[in-house]
């Protein structure tokens, strides 16, 4: 109920600051709306307000909206409206009227940003963690323990802001000035080769192929919770034991007992644990589970956590008013030229077009953001705004950008594109939008299927 009421009140308010920009902008330059939709096909409920010409409704599909207004191409208009009818208006008003619902997401997206930057965003401390022997990061002389200060002179608050700058980076290639702090206090200077970056590792965790990994506390293969009905339940394990070793192999961390488990589905594991002043052995036999396409073990236990050590890599980032706008307008820069760079090597096919998401990949995370706090809803927010904002900007016939094409032929030749220009324009804008759509529910599909 979590992911379908944030979806739907996602969707709600994206739909309506777009169509708002629409309605401000028409009524602005004289043109009468008829109708503002939230949703599409059958109306559930509709209301005229009194001195307002615009009925305003909600539709049974939430998954849109519209703002129809006059227009001779739509309908008859009486005389005495002629002048309001949007066809009637200059290239320019029509132009004005189509852009507008963009702008309105790329505003919306600012203001969210803006009070996140305000009220503090949290994010993990950007400290490194293990650094692999032949990656570029060690290659730079990067060591375990080190906190990342700047890149390219760019201060970085957190370990998402990190990702987000190289990602922004790798899409241009080259090298990158890091500043870092060790855990000695020393300053330090790397000079981290990206050069190496292909396309298809950003369809994945890219930053691995880099060597950089945050720093984790140490979880000791303690455990702190058993479920219940559990395969751990059932052989006899309890809160509090400590796990020795695993088929003979000392275990030293939890991870190291993680990965003996899941490499042995339907095969018993000999455990030698720890109880109080006791030590004893337990056999287990972990549960097949399929992640992937491939099977893995588990037992049903989870680890003891330090919360404090946990809480201690964990910082909330605020700024002032002036400053935090301005963040939050570079914000919104970046991430709208970022997607569009993404979307030009989809289209160029370096990418692949598996990092297409539906409604259900949509609706998935707006649950999970909505169940982490206000905070990353709110990120949440104004990333899929800006999303809308760019994908409506694209030269596609029926988006917003198509049409402003149509008018932009129309402002250089000096008259209307032909009604036989714009209906295959329609049937071209259909096929493409259809065979995303296509695209991004396949891929909805196989991530719940692949798990």
């Amino acid at each position: 109920m979590i992911t379908l009421f944030a979806f739907i009140g996602a969707v709600a308010l994206l739909v309506v600051f777009h169509e708002l920009g629409h309605y401000w902008m028409a009524r602005k330059c004289g043109v009468k709306v008829l109708c503002f939709s939230i949703g599409f096909g059958k109306i559930i409920y509709r209301k005229r307000f009194v001195g307002n010409g615009t009925e305003w409704v909600i539709s049974a599909i939430p998954l849109g909206g519209y703002v129809k207004m006059l227009d001779e191409n739509e309908g008859e208009v009486a005389p005495e409206d002629l002048e309001c009818a949007f066809n009637r208006q200059p290239v320019l008003r029509r132009m004005a009227i189509v852009v507008a619902g963009p702008l309105a997401n790329f505003l919306l997206a600012i203001v969210l940003y803006w009070i996140l930057f305000m009220y503090g965003v949290p994010g993990m401390k950007p400290v490194l963690g293990d650094v692999p022997q032949g990656s570029p990061a060690a290659i730079a002389q990067m060591q375990a323990g080190e906190t990342i200060l700047s890149i390219n002179g760019e201060t970085i608050p957190s370990w998402q802001e990190l990702r987000w700058t190289l990602l922004e980076l790798s899409l241009r290639q080259g090298e990158v000035k890091i500043e870092a702090r060790s855990a000695q206090g020393e300053q330090l200077f790397h000079l981290l080769d990206i050069r190496g970056l292909e396309a298809k590792d950003l369809d994945g965790e890219f930053l691995d192929k880099l060597g950089l990994h945050p720093y984790q506390p140490i979880v000791l293969p303690v455990i702190g919770k058993v479920a219940e009905s559990s395969v751990a339940q059932r052989a006899g394990l309890q809160k509090g034991d400590r796990i020795l070793r695993a088929n003979g192999v000392e275990i030293q961390r939890w991870n190291e007992l993680v990965e003996m488990v899941r490499t042995h589905p339907g095969q018993a594991v000999q455990l030698d644990i720890r109880r109080g002043e006791k030590n004893l052995s337990i056999a287990v036999v972990p549960q097949a589970v399929t992640e992937s396409g491939k099977a893995v073990g588990k037992i049903g236990a989870a680890p003891q956590v330090d919360n404090a050590a946990w809480q201690a890599m964990f910082a909330e980032v605020s700024y002032g008013p002036f400053e935090a706008l301005t963040r939050s307008l570079r914000k919104t820069w970046e991430t709208s030229i970022i997607s569009l760079k993404m979307l030009g090597k989809m289209v160029m096919g370096e990418i692949s077009m598996k990092n297409l998401s539906g409604p259900l990949t949509i609706a998935d995370y707006a649950g999970q953001s909505a169940e982490m706090g206000v905070a990353a809803y709110l990120g949440f927010l104004a990333l899929i705004s800006i999303s809308l904002g760019v994908l409506n900007l694209l030269p596609i016939p029926l988006l917003d950008g198509g049409h402003l094409l149509y008018y932009a032929v129309e402002l250089a030749k000096g008259s209307p594109v032909s009604e036989q220009a714009w209906e295959i324009g329609q049937k071209i804008g259909i096929a493409l939008l259809g065979t995303l759509m296509a695209f991004a529910i396949y891929n909805d599909i196989n991530r719940l299927i692949s798990g």
